[in-house]
């Protein structure tokens, strides 16, 4: 199932709840009248005076060490062409919006409205002092060129085009390794460039750098081959025009060992496959179309090693792999400019990555049992989180060697440190999450789909890969809903009331009456509750029709949890079931436990809703690192609900020592590492990052996940169930569209995790 972006959704995403993408957000305190007295006159006049005897010190005063401008005058908008600056002014929004979420760099969008060379650099380099940084965007060549070269050799800040270098950079890695896969030698492979703009060009020449010949390369247009003697050739073209007798990319193709697309889609024929080298390596790159589809290229060529610009198959060359952390090791040892040396470093970090054994983490993310190089995996994946730790050293360290680093890296400990904490946002997890779920989407029910948030839920998990939907409610009711919000597709919708599903009805309710009938149920009792979609839902996912099921939309959260825990029961040795709430916090994920279920557990309990959070942490790829809160300090107060959790601590240590947790402690010092680690050296969680929070009882859990949700902004997931026999998630009363989104992903990993079992 590929992704579906409806128009409306688009535009309403763009629009609402603020216009844009991006905002200016105060990085000091404001709240009183001296705040804003240091934060304008006449505290302000300090730092300008500093600046004004030492230049340099506006990386110290000001935020230009973290703000990169992304540039353009929309010239060449990918996919969109000369769409002009204002129309281009949301793509980049979105890079910003990327650079700050892959490598936490602050981004203003730039639109100039300037098509003239000169114009255009004169504009750029008059607002330069704002930026440590200039990323040139969807500029049209020739011109791309002729201003990026400009601006280098003009401005004392990186500059890079990044729709050249960008590219160009991460198929570069990707071709070492292909190379190294195919045991093909670069300088001696036959290499085919379908394309000639400022992509293809900055590409092989990267390629030349990395060891491929001159003579070995051929380039083609829309008019076929570059050759010599082609009249009115621009200067970027004459450099890579070949002397060899050829005039069309089907000529070309023939015992090539590399083809790279950067051009348009559905220009490759499984011909033109079929008459490459041995193992031959094909980059289909043009996006969203590839040259050559990957499906048809992999069944034409069993021995192909093939990357595309998509995020659905393997070996996807995306920029994102590149940009963002090329900027971040720039900016960190202030470089005057991104050059050769620093875009080779990327290429072999790049490289080297993809060859180091792939965290569990990532294989998690992928839903793969183990990722490991080879043909089917050349380059990192995009949701690597070493790429911050891996990358931005490498440049860093090559503007030092080559002489560009003004501020060089000394303690390269500390400074992998830093990285990781830019790495904060609990976001991220949510994004992997999301893409686990697509990569083996399961069928979902969604028990109140008459509802239109959660139809529009459903929807979107459907559009997205997420899940396969089965929708219950009034068939009508449903089906006039899935017209007004052009909800496509083939559709299960089951109304439990229904005549068709009588027979369905009273098997289910056969089921559970023998289950049940020795507890005072009767069968017309049973045959009357399975007409609630509730309890029809739960049959479903126990009788295996569907693999997961959501509900909990329209009714408050005990109605609906006490017939799920009747139907569906608890996991084999398993007493109470619990619940956590995923919090997306700017330090990272933070979990918090028992937020919905057991209102003042026992230790006995609290020892199982410990390890249950231990173990659910760990499904989404997280190593957790557990403090059991409270009001004290390890034992500072001898009151019960002290005594209780020494009691759980001590379990736990003695017959569970490879969870990681310990307590009691107070939230702050459970949070602050470098404060618990000084006061209490002697704790299993000494220099570590806390990630999960157990709380003694219902009322503290659930006051501070939504209060951390209120007052903070924090997205929460949640209640996620620990401990039920099925993969059901229950829903708080009038979820958004998007929290039950995030839901139904929980949900398909929950139900991918126990197929493995």
């Amino acid at each position: 199932m590929s992704s579906k972006i409806n128009k409306k959704d688009a535009l309403d995403y763009h629009q609402f709840p603020t216009p844009g993408k991006i905002q200016v957000v105060p990085t000091k305190k404001y709240s009183t009248q001296r705040d804003l007295s240091l934060a304008y006159s006449p505290g302000v006049a300090e730092p300008c005076l500093a600046i004004a005897k030492n230049e340099n010190d506006v990386y110290k005063y000001t935020a230009k060490s973290n703000l990169v401008a992304v540039i353009s005058n929309g010239t060449a908008v990918l996919g969109l062409g000369n769409i002009g600056p204002l129309a281009s002014k949301p793509v980049m929004e979105g890079k910003g919006l990327l650079f700050k979420i892959f490598a936490d760099i602050d981004v203003f969008d730039i639109e100039v409205d300037a098509t003239d060379v000169d114009k255009f650099v004169e504009t750029v380099k008059a607002i330069s002092p704002t930026f440590g940084g200039i990323n040139l965007e969807d500029i049209k060549a020739p011109e791309a060129f002729e201003i990026e070269r400009r601006l280098k050799e003009e401005l004392d800040i990186p500059v890079m085009h990044d729709d050249q270098h960008g590219t160009a950079i991460i198929s570069a890695a990707a071709l070492k390794n292909a190379c190294e896969v195919a045991k093909k030698d670069i300088s001696k492979v036959q290499i085919v460039i379908s394309g000639a703009g400022a992509a293809a060009i900055s590409c092989t020449r990267l390629y030349t750098k990395l060891g491929a010949k001159h003579e070995n390369i051929v380039m083609t247009d829309s008019k076929g081959v570059i050759r010599k003697n082609r009249k009115n050739l621009s200067p970027q073209k004459s450099e890579f025009a070949t002397s060899k007798n050829i005039d069309t990319l089907e000529d070309a193709m023939k015992g090539a060992d590399v083809f790279i697309g950067l051009s348009l889609g559905n220009i490759v024929s499984p011909e033109m496959i079929l008459s490459m080298a041995k193992k031959p390596i094909v980059f289909a790159m043009a996006n969203p179309t590839p040259e050559i589809a990957y499906d048809l290229a992999i069944k034409t060529r069993k021995d192909i090693i093939m990357a595309t610009g998509r995020s659905d198959h393997p070996n996807q060359v995306n920029n994102v792999l590149g940009f963002p952390f090329i900027f971040r090791g720039a900016l960190d040892v202030r470089a005057t400019k991104i050059n050769e040396e620093m875009k080779m470093a990327a290429v072999h970090a790049l490289a080297d990555l993809a060859k180091e054994n792939v965290p569990e983490q990532v294989n998690i993310t992928y839903n793969k049992k183990n990722i490991k190089f080879g043909k089917d995996y050349i380059i990192p994946k995009p949701f690597d989180n070493r790429l911050i730790t891996e990358i931005p050293p490498a440049i860093a360290k090559a503007a030092m060697d080559s002489g560009v680093a003004r501020e060089p890296i000394e303690d390269w400990d500390a400074y992998k440190d830093q990285l990781e904490e830019r790495l904060g946002t609990g976001n991220k997890l949510m994004r992997s999450i999301t893409n686990r779920a697509k990569s083996d989407p399961k069928k979902v029910v969604f028990a109140e789909a008459d509802h239109l948030s959660v139809l529009k839920a459903a929807q979107i998990a459907y559009d997205e890969g997420i899940a396969i939907p089965i929708l219950l409610g009034n068939k009508i009711v449903i089906s006039k809903l899935m017209k007004e919000i052009n909800f496509e597709g083939r559709i299960q919708i089951i109304d439990p009331k229904s005549k068709a599903e009588e027979k369905r009805r009273n098997h289910f309710a056969e089921v559970y009456w023998d289950k049940k009938q020795r507890q005072g149920i009767t069968l017309l009792e049973a045959q009357k509750w399975m007409r609630d979609r509730n309890y029809f839902a739960a049959m479903m996912v126990n009788e295996n029709y569907a693999d997961a099921l959501v509900t909990g939309y329209s009714r408050n959260y005990p109605t609906v949890a006490k017939p799920i825990i009747d139907l569906i029961g608890k996991i084999k040795g398993i007493q109470k079931i619990a619940a956590t709430n995923l919090m997306l916090t700017k330090r990272g994920p933070l979990f918090l436990s028992d937020t919905a279920m057991n209102i003042n557990p026992s230790a006995k309990e609290l020892v199982e809703i410990a390890r249950m959070t231990n173990k659910t942490m760990k499904m989404f790829g997280l190593t957790p690192n557990l403090a059991m809160v409270s009001f004290s300090n390890f034992g500072s107060s001898k009151s019960k609900t002290g005594k209780k959790i020494q009691e759980v601590i001590e379990y736990l240590h003695t017959y569970f020592p490879e969870i990681n947790i310990d307590g009691e402690l107070q939230v702050d010092f459970a949070l602050n590492t470098k404060m618990r680690t000084d006061k209490f050296p002697f704790s299993k969680l000494e220099n570590k990052k806390v990630n999960g929070l157990i709380y003694p009882n219902l009322e503290s859990a659930n006051i501070s996940y939504k209060l951390l949700k209120e007052l903070n902004g924090t997205e929460s997931i949640g209640p996620i169930i620990m401990g039920l026999n099925k993969p059901v998630h229950l829903l708080q009363l009038g979820a958004s569209v998007d929290e039950i989104v995030n839901m139904v992903c929980i949900a398909v990993v929950d139900a991918q995790e126990r197929k493995k079992i």
